[in-house]
């Protein structure tokens, strides 16, 4: 949950851009016309608060199982979607939650004082790069 909501507030991919393959027709009645390039704002789609109540808070029970949400399931792709999604996102996933988990045992993870500063780019970036504070747990509980 801690990683999907991470992820939602800071999607690696910012945007990706699709063509239209058939005509899509808004809820406004407007038409995007077959063949015309589309960008997707993941980032926009991940703070729509249409879709996200208070989207800027950090909230990890957004993705609670016990708590299913009716949401679209296009609400949340940090990797895409369809089939041109990533095709490493399970590695990907499992490598999070793998490193996440070592460090966690080894480790008290801190926020540093610093508010980190979104600096897009090919992949979405922390200006600066991400400062934390890393304090080893007692012996006793390694």
């Amino acid at each position: 949950m801690c990683i999907k909501e991470s992820l939602r507030l800071h999607p690696p991919v910012t945007a990706i851009s699709r063509s239209c393959t058939k005509d899509v027709v808004l809820p406004d009645g407007r038409v995007i016309p077959k063949g015309s390039g589309c960008v997707i704002s993941i980032f926009g789609i991940h703070h729509n608060p249409s879709v996200w109540a208070d989207p800027e808070v950090y909230n990890p029970f957004r993705f609670d199982p016990e708590n299913p949400q009716k949401r679209s399931p296009l609400a949340f792709i940090p990797f895409s979607a369809g089939p041109r999604n990533c095709i490493g996102q399970t590695f990907a996933m499992t490598e999070m939650k793998v490193v996440l988990a070592l460090t966690l045992l080894r480790f008290r993870v801190l926020p540093d004082d610093r508010e980190p500063r979104r600096k897009p780019e090919i992949v979405l970036r922390a200006e600066g790069g991400l400062w934390l504070r890393v304090e080893p747990l007692s012996a006793g509980r390694q």
